[in-house]
């Protein structure tokens, strides 16, 4: 080889390099911009994308929640591989600390150790903590027994003071009459072709039938109640009542026609209809809440900011025309603002044996 010729070669292995840089870096760019990502979601789809892949990555994944405002699923996730896993779902991942096995289990020991009237857990995906809250008539010893029982917890649990008394929203007065209570209807469904109509449970024990005004007449026998435990109780129409489609009474003249019955998000926005405050707002804040009212304690409910009061129970919680849940009960006012829980429909409809219509 000659030395006039070694300057032409260097050069075109310089070239060639410089070519196959940029070749190597240009598929990566490709493979960047190809490689799937948190996708916007309406909140119907993020609930299916949060069920579907909670139960394909429990072991790897701690909870979900929707923001609403950039309309992705923010998953929370422990490690690297989930992470890959969730994102290339569409899903946004979040690493966090404790596994659902951890905060599941720190809800057992607050089941033995802080199940006091006036108090209420979940966990809460946003801050990776089981949430616990307390109302102003838990004082004294029992105050410190809770605070006490979320102490040990560590970081896996934090304590919240709510205004008002945690409370089934039970009343005397209009909508659906008992004997002598009033509630609100949830939704009506079948049962073996059959019109009935679901409400709270609480209502259901206090009362076998039930008239559209007081004093009215009876239009429906409450046939199944089931209350503590669970919050839903199945009224079956009278003899000769007629079938009604499932829709909520928006209180403007107009009505919200329903056609499924469906899961809650943590994030997602939602309304609620009862005959006491009408029709009110609020966003989803906890699932598979515990709440301990005076009558016992009801598992399995959904948290919300939404307010309520007394003779609201029993009422329609639902987002679009999707049925979600049973007013339940909670603190505060529609005045001053509160939280309620409500009795998922979807576990209600299983356990009566029910269908909307």
């Amino acid at each position: 080889m000659t030395p006039s010729r070694m300057p032409a070669r260097r050069t075109t292995l310089a070239v060639a390099a410089t070519v196959a840089l940029a070749t190597a870096s240009l598929t990566l760019q490709q493979a960047q911009a190809a490689a799937p990502g948190p996708q916007a979601l309406t909140a119907a789809r993020a609930t299916g994308l949060a069920q579907r892949l909670g139960t394909e990555f429990a072991a790897g994944t701690a909870g979900s929640y929707y923001d609403a405002r950039s309309r992705t699923l923010v998953v929370n996730v422990l490690d690297a591989t989930t992470a890959q896993q969730v994102r290339a779902a569409g899903a946004q991942p979040r690493t966090v600390t404790h596994s659902s096995a951890e905060l599941a289990a720190a809800r057992v020991l607050l089941s033995h150790r802080a199940a006091v009237p006036g108090t209420a857990w979940s966990a809460d995906p946003r801050s990776n903590k089981v949430v616990v809250t307390v109302d102003s008539t838990v004082t004294g010893d029992r105050l410190a027994r809770v605070q006490k029982a979320v102490a040990d917890l560590g970081d896996r649990a934090a304590l919240r003071h709510t205004t008002g008394r945690i409370r089934p929203l039970l009343a005397g007065g209009d909508a659906i009459w008992g004997s002598g209570v009033r509630c609100s209807l949830g939704f009506n469904v079948t049962k073996s072709g059959e019109p009935y109509f679901l409400t709270a449970g609480h209502c259901g024990n206090a009362s076998a039938s039930w008239s559209p005004s007081y004093g009215g007449s009876v239009v429906g026998s409450t046939e199944t109640s089931s209350f503590p435990g669970h919050d839903y109780a199945l009224v079956r129409y009278t003899s000769g009542s007629v079938s009604h489609p499932s829709a909520v009474d928006m209180y403007d003249g107009g009505s919200q026609s329903i056609s499924s019955a469906g899961e809650a998000t943590v994030g997602e926005q939602v309304r609620r209809s009862g005959s006491t405050t009408q029709v009110h707002d609020g966003q989803v804040t906890g699932l598979d809440v515990t709440v301990n009212y005076e009558e016992g304690q009801v598992d399995g409910l959904i948290g919300t900011t939404v307010c309520a009061e007394p003779g609201d129970s029993g009422g329609a919680l639902f987002d679009g025309d999707t049925a979600l849940g049973l007013t339940s009960g909670g603190s505060g006012d529609c005045s001053s603002g509160g939280e309620t829980f409500f009795q998922p429909v979807p576990a209600a409809l299983q356990a009566v044996g029910a269908q909307l219509p």
